[in-house]
């Protein structure tokens, strides 16, 4: 119920926001707007305010703002001038932009809310490194500090995330700038060798580092796991595993993994005394492969969670100006992955449709207020760029039309309208079916 909900809020709010620039537009240029509609197909309910007609539909995937047009349907002499196809190109031009300028400027608004004020960021410190990973290989060390990806400085870890993602689909290359005991480290990152010259929805894990240290003990312990029936208890320190000492928990992970169905025999340490333990990992599928699950967590260092933690107070002008930056650069990256995506160097599976949208609306929801508005903001930034795309039916397929009128002096013939239409259409269901089908496969795929 929590993922409906939230779903339905950042939806709503955004499709709003998007469908109030165009109306606000229109209005100022004197356009007549007949309907304004949440949501798609049969309204579920209405009223009437003015001469608009205001919908909340039962399909929560958009909205529109329908306007007088004589193409539509006939408009009477006394209306023509306020009629949308008789106003002039440039007026055209602003009335489509409005909508996916609403969603920056509201993205800009809640990377305000959320930048405003004390925060609390992660420092750019690798907690763990997995072993077998293209940054293992490149010589990684937990307790690296990570000062610069490609020579883009980082300060968080919200950076270099963005940093990293932007390093695989568009630059094709990874080089990391750290700092070790006071000496500074350049270190190339193999992504070839490691099959991570695209960008996917698993590159990043597979990198292999976190900025969370674990100890080599179990925290969570998931009820009918293998854990549990093994009788693990949260507190238990790993000593052994099949007589072999284990450096780190990510170390026990990827030993889990390689035995899925196979026992493993265990001593742990629990209240003073060391135990003799045997677990069988559980099958689960992973990325196509089998992999051995137990279903507990590691025990979180805490001291290390308090050593990378950051609180810093931003005021109302860094605060905004932090947000425009970041609308900016959100904006030009989205736009860059998209490219990307068409040139192959990033995969079609790190497109995401509504499943996910709501998966991770639920899961920022449950997190609190401001990681809920931040998600909100990157989905606006997301919706406002896709919109500015030059496809027929969206703000950017029109956009081109009265640019193409404004050049020519005339609207184009109705049938280039028409096929436009037709093709934008096919090219945004191929896209929505695609994206459906990636949301499946990550929800089968657990």
């Amino acid at each position: 119920m929590m993922t409906l909900l939230a779903f339905l809020l950042v939806i709503g709010v955004l499709v709003v926001f998007h469908e109030l620039g165009h109306y606000w537009v229109a209005r100022w240029c004197g356009v007549k707007v007949l309907a304004f509609s949440i949501g798609f197909g049969k309204p579920l309910f209405s009223w009437q305010r003015g001469e608009t007609t205001w919908m909340v539909s039962w399909i929560p995937l958009g909205g529109y703002v329908r306007m007088l047009d004589e193409r539509e349907a006939p408009v009477g002499s006394d209306e023509r001038q306020r009629a949308f196809n008789n106003r002039p190109p440039w007026q055209k031009i602003l009335i489509a932009i409005a909508g996916p300028a609403a969603n920056l400027l509201l993205a800009v608004a809640l990377f305000f809310t959320v930048m405003l004020g004390e925060q609390t960021r992660l420092m750019p410190y690798v907690g763990t490194v997995a072993p077998q990973t293209a940054t293992a290989a490149a010589g990684v060390q937990a307790g690296d500090r990570i000062f610069a990806v490609n020579e883009r400085p980082v300060q968080d870890w919200s950076a270099l995330r963005a940093a990293l993602s932007d390093a695989i689909a568009l630059d094709g290359r990874l080089v990391l700038a750290v700092r070790r005991q006071g000496e500074s480290l350049r270190l190339p990152v193999d992504l070839a060798a490691f099959d991570l010259q695209k960008l996917n929805e698993r590159s990043l894990g597979a990198l292999g580092i976190s900025p969370m240290r674990y100890q080599l003990a179990f925290g969570e312990i998931v009820p009918g796991g293998a854990a549990a029936r093994a009788g693990l208890q949260r507190g238990d320190r790993l000593l052994l595993a099949d007589d072999q000492l284990l450096t780190s928990w990510a170390a026990w992970v990827a030993y889990v993994q390689s035995h899925p169905g196979k026992a493993i025999r265990l001593q742990v340490a629990r209240g003073g005394h060391t135990l003799a333990l045997a677990i069988t990992p559980d099958r689960a599928a992973h990325h196509g492969q089998k992999v051995g699950r137990i279903g507990a967590g590691p025990l979180l260092d805490e001291a290390w969670a308090k050593k990378i933690e950051q609180t810093v107070h931003v005021g109302p002008a860094e605060a905004l100006s932090q947000a425009v930056a970041r609308t900016v650069n959100m904006s030009v990256s989205s736009l860059r992955m998209i490219a990307a995506m068409f040139s192959g160097s990033v995969s079609l599976d790190a497109l995401s449709g509504p499943l996910t949208i709501a998966d991770y609306a639920g899961k920022s929801a449950g997190l609190g207020l401001i990681p809920l508005l931040e998600f909100m903001a990157l989905i606006s930034v997301s919706l406002g760029v896709f919109n500015l795309l030059p496809v027929p039916v969206l703000d950017g397929g029109h956009l081109l039309y009265h640019v193409a009128e404004w050049i020519r002096g005339r609207p184009l013939p109705d049938r280039v309208y028409e096929i436009g239409q037709r093709l934008g259409m096919a090219l945004l269901m191929t896209v929505m079916l695609l994206a459906l089908f990636n949301d499946f496969g990550r929800l089968f795929a657990g």
